[in-house]
Order: C-alpha cells, then sequence, then structure tokens
C-alpha cells in the first residue's frame, strides 16, 4: 500500500510543482519519465521505510534469535546496514514496474492523453 501512496503523491507533487503547464502539454515520453522518477522515489521511500524490520527478520531467521536479541546486538545504527543497496534495487525496481505499467497503458491507448508524441 505504502508503494501505491508515495507513488501517487510524488507524481502529484512532479506535476503541481516541477511540471507545471497542463499535462496534456507535455510528450507521452515525459510523462513516461515522470512515472519513473515517481516509482523510483516511491521505492526509495518504501525501502527506509521497511528496512530495519527486514533487517532483524532475516537476522532472526538465519540466527534463531530473538527481535529483542538482535536488536540489541545491532543497535539502532545497525538495522540500516545495506540500505543504500537495498534503495538501488528497490527504487530501480519500483520505477520500472511503474514504467512498465503506464508504458503499456500508453500503448493501449488508455494512459494519459497528449498532444505531443
Amino acid at each position: 500500500m505504502a508503494k501505491f501512496y508515495f507513488f501517487e503523491k510524488v507524481k502529484e507533487l512532479f506535476y503541481q510543482y516541477v511540471f507545471t503547464a497542463p499535462k496534456d502539454s507535455y510528450s507521452k515520453p515525459t510523462h513516461l519519465g515522470i512515472t519513473f522518477a515517481s516509482g523510483y522515489i516511491a521505492g526509495v521511500a518504501c525501502a527506509i521505510v521497511s528496512h530495519p524490520a527486514d533487517t532483524v527478520v532475516s537476522k532472526m531467521s538465519k540466527s534463531g534469535k530473538s527481535a529483542g536479541a538482535i536488536l540489541g546486538e545491532l543497535g539502532f545504527a545497525g538495522v540500516w546496514g545495506g540500505l543504500s543497496t537495498r534503495i538501488l534495487m528497490i527504487g530501480t525496481l519500483t520505477g520500472l514496474q511503474w514504467w512498465i505499467y503506464d508504458t503499456f497503458k500508453t500503448a493501449v491507448g488508455i494512459g494519459i492523453q497528449s498532444k505531443k508524441h
């Protein structure tokens, strides 16, 4: 659910503050670029939100220790280890997922209408 929320919010902010001309004045590639960027940023937000819990769960499954024990060992800073790699991976995958989805919608004529091609 967070990916959908962040994607829609970021896309809305792009059109509100960066791409302020009427939507139909932008080309399809521009819309798809906005889609990818919005998806990437949504992926980054989701990666940041979920990373600490995912780190703890991963360590729990490998060691059999409790969440409290893992948190005690790692500390606050430790649960953030590997976040940059996760951001790169999840941001890119989420951006591509939204880009593929909007590309398909545009190809079949149900995407954002544009006067430019």
